[in-house]
């Protein structure tokens, strides 16, 4: 893989991990999370450059995806889950 493509690649798995968790509900923030390491990992060694584009849209296309839904979560947020609100332990 060129060092560009890498480049990209990298910049739009850190986007796409950075907008997973403005998801309001914690269900929906760590589904998407462990989803998008699983589908990065899965493809970690492909080397066809065509295929390569065709993931790369396609993460695209999910990264806008990921935009629209945390925006409709915002306008409809509930309340925070017991497990969220949990605080450090104090030492």
């Amino acid at each position: 893989m060129a060092a560009s493509s890498r480049a990209q690649v990298l910049d739009l798995y850190r986007a796409m991990l950075r907008e997973s968790k403005h998801f309001s509900a914690y269900s929906y923030r760590s589904y998407a999370i462990r989803r998008i390491r699983d589908a990065f990992r899965e493809n970690k060694n492909v080397k066809d450059p065509v295929q390569i584009q065709a993931l790369m849209n396609k993460a695209k296309r999910d990264l806008g995806i990921i935009r629209r839904q945390v925006h409709i979560g915002q306008m409809y947020s509930t309340d925070k889950l017991i497990i969220e609100n949990q605080e450090k332990p104090r030492t």
